[in-house]
């Protein structure tokens, strides 16, 4: 397959590298000071706080090109809509690797309803100046396999085909015929989430607030329950069943975790801010049906 990443952010630029070092024909899309930095020195990567910084040079374009199979959009919730412009007079498959709670119908009404599917990275990290720091792989994270799927839920062949080339990477995938309904129940999740951290300065701080993490939970709880779908997948369920000590502490367990440090949380910049408000107002219309 030839493959484009669009967005060279953590995510992206994680994905395409894995992909090159795969031999598989993958270009990064970039702009302005990012995509000069990659010209120059390919993709940084290193784990966590190492070291030590892994070079990949995986080709760099500024804008598509077209002749894709499969195009792979690794952006944040509010800058959809211009990518979307962009890739409306493009062929290839499309598959959404983000926050996104509004559904397919406004993406394929642009792009063409045939060329969606999506998904959500699992991956996480945070840029170090030109460097992308990606979380570490552990027990917890290696049991959660990436989802991917069709719109309404069928296993195509070109879904089954992309799973398995995320395989072949190392990344674990699978398909999910609940795609749309798992991503309403993260973005139920991760908008308290992220906004309480944002407020608390980080995860750590948040952990060190008990009072903060009832309410973020008490939050998600009244997010869950107002979805017309139940949870997607079911383990998302026990944020409303078990009892509140019980979650309230094993969410300060978890924001203490390098998991979560790693993961992105800590991102205070306006672009985290503008993503979670998108998300907001995707949830928001949605909930309200």
């Amino acid at each position: 397959m030839k493959l484009l990443v669009y967005g060279a952010g953590v995510l992206g630029s994680l994905f395409a590298a894995r992909l090159h070092e795969a031999g598989h024909d993958v270009s990064l899309l970039a702009r302005g000071e990012r995509l000069a930095a990659l010209r120059r020195h390919g993709v940084q990567l290193a784990e966590e706080d190492s070291p030590a910084v892994k070079r990949v040079p995986v080709p760099v374009v500024e804008h598509p090109a077209g002749g894709y199979d499969l195009i792979t959009v690794f952006v944040r919730t509010h800058q959809v809509d211009t990518v979307l412009e962009s890739l409306a007079g493009l062929e290839g498959d499309v598959l959404f690797l983000l926050n996104w709670a509004a559904g397919a119908e406004p993406l394929g009404a642009v792009i063409g309803h045939e060329r969606v599917l999506l998904g959500f990275p699992m991956a996480g990290g945070t840029m170090d100046g030109d460097v992308v720091r990606y979380r570490a792989a552990n027990f917890m994270t290696r049991r959660v396999a990436m989802p991917i799927g069709e719109p309404d839920g069928r296993t195509t062949p070109r879904l089954e085909r992309i799973v398995e080339a995320f395989r072949t990477i190392g990344i674990s995938a699978k398909t999910e015929p609940k795609m749309d309904a798992w991503l309403k129940t993260h973005a139920a999740f991760e908008v308290p989430l992220g906004q309480a951290v944002h407020t608390a300065g980080g995860p750590v701080a948040l952990a060190d607030d008990p009072d903060a993490v009832r309410g973020m939970l008490r939050l998600i709880r009244q997010n869950l329950a107002a979805m017309p779908t139940p949870p997607t997948p079911r383990g998302f369920a026990a944020l409303q069943t078990l009892p509140e000590c019980l979650l309230v502490a094993t969410l300060r367990r978890f924001l203490r975790s390098p998991t979560a440090v790693h993961s992105g949380l800590s991102d205070a910049s306006p672009a985290a801010a503008a993503e979670l408000a998108r998300l907001a107002e995707q949830m928001r219309a949605y909930t309200k049906r």
